[in-house]
């Protein structure tokens, strides 16, 4: 591992949420605590918090290109656009052309319609297995198969934002976020990359997902209540949320003027077996190794709000920073899965850029497997 490590910036930040869009109404409810936007009705018994109607014309101006994409995928390339508003890259064709793309993505989502006839036609059926091959070959259209592909989102970003430089997708649900972060990330420190745009979206509102989830026994039933709150199993509200960021070398940002939101360190990731007591370990190694924390510092959670691995996080965040101001993401906006990371990522540099803080470090646990952590200055 080379030791002359260049130091990176985040020069642009688009997020969209319950809460709004952009830079302004998030940190707006990061310094007001505002009370969180959150649909119990709509897949009763869980409580969801649902995406802000996003006027999409504004950064994906051709109806053709909304029409073919599905809405995590229209949210993610929403997000890219305003992020790179925000960065004024958007008309940079020079820089669009080296800009690498790395998204944290999940699975593309189903046709309800098709699922419910077959589910309700398995009933009964002596063979199952072959009613199920033959409706799928026969049901399910060729280019659902094509708008399921995870890579699609990056695909469409490049394609709408003009972006030519190369692409990477992760999967892998929360690891996904902490992954592409860290990898961007260590890139430009290392001198692969001087320009980057990451991040991911998900979309809650898929009765798919939350079939999902539930079947794992995750899913909060009923009211909302606040993540570190959520003493009973299982705890997870899922939310709508986009965010990427451009990160950039600071020489570069230097040279062309750009503001810097704030300086990203390196990030750590972990993946422990979840026997008791190894999320809290994992995460208090993981912040532990982001060198010294100040006493206002702000501490911003990715948690799950799932209550055992919650405890382990918060129990985590007490050890290593006690005297450190905590928010839970999940608080204001749910939990986005794989964007989950990149979006608390993004608040803290929204924090630090509006002096709400001078220094940030951002944790997360997944609902299953992985944790990461990452630590954020003022620029």
């Amino acid at each position: 591992m080379t030791t002359n490590r260049r130091d990176v910036v985040i020069t642009g930040i688009g997020i969209a949420s319950s809460l709004g869009e952009g830079i302004e109404a998030h940190a707006a409810a990061l310094a007001a605590g505002a009370p969180p936007v959150v649909d119990t009705e709509s897949f009763k018994p869980y409580p969801v918090h649902p995406l802000v109607p996003l006027e999409l014309d504004r950064q994906i101006p051709k109806k053709s290109d909304q029409r073919q994409m599905e809405p995590w995928q229209r949210l993610g390339v929403y997000a890219a656009g305003l992020a790179l508003d925000s960065a004024g890259l958007k008309e940079d064709a020079e820089a669009k052309s080296t800009l690498q793309v790395i998204v944290a993505a999940g699975g593309g989502e189903r046709d309800h319609a098709v699922d419910s006839a077959i589910l309700t036609g398995l009933r009964g059926q002596n063979e199952p297995g072959a009613f199920l091959n033959e409706r799928l070959m026969s049901d399910l259209r060729p280019t659902l198969f094509l708008a399921q592909l995870s890579n699609l989102l990056a695909g469409n970003i490049g394609i709408v934002h003009g972006i030519t430089g190369p692409s990477r997708t992760f999967m892998g649900e929360e690891q996904a976020g902490v992954d592409a972060i860290r990898t961007a990330q260590a890139r430009i420190a290392a001198g692969q990359s001087d320009l980057m745009l990451v991040g991911g979206a998900y979309n809650a509102e898929r009765r798919d997902m939350l079939l999902l989830f539930e079947l794992g026994g995750y899913l909060r039933h009923g009211s909302f209540a606040p993540v570190f709150a959520r003493d009973d199993a299982p705890g997870l509200i899922t939310g709508s949320a986009g965010a990427f960021l451009v990160l950039e070398s600071a020489e570069r940002a230097a040279a062309r003027g750009a503001r810097a939101y704030a300086k990203l360190e390196p990030v750590g990731a972990d993946r422990s077996r979840r026997a008791p007591g190894a999320v809290e370990a994992a995460l208090t190694k993981l912040v532990g190794g982001l060198g010294a924390i100040g006493p206002d510092a702000l501490a911003i959670s990715a948690a799950t709000g799932c209550a055992s691995i919650t405890a382990e996080e918060a129990a985590a965040l007490k050890a290593v920073a006690p005297a450190a101001r905590r928010i839970a993401a999940g608080d204001l906006l749910g939990h986005g899965v794989e964007a989950a990371f990149p979006v608390s990522v993004a608040l803290a540099a929204i924090a630090l850029s509006a002096g709400q803080a001078k220094e940030a470090i951002v944790t997360g646990a997944g609902h299953w497997r992985g944790e990461g952590a990452a630590h954020l200055v003022q620029a």
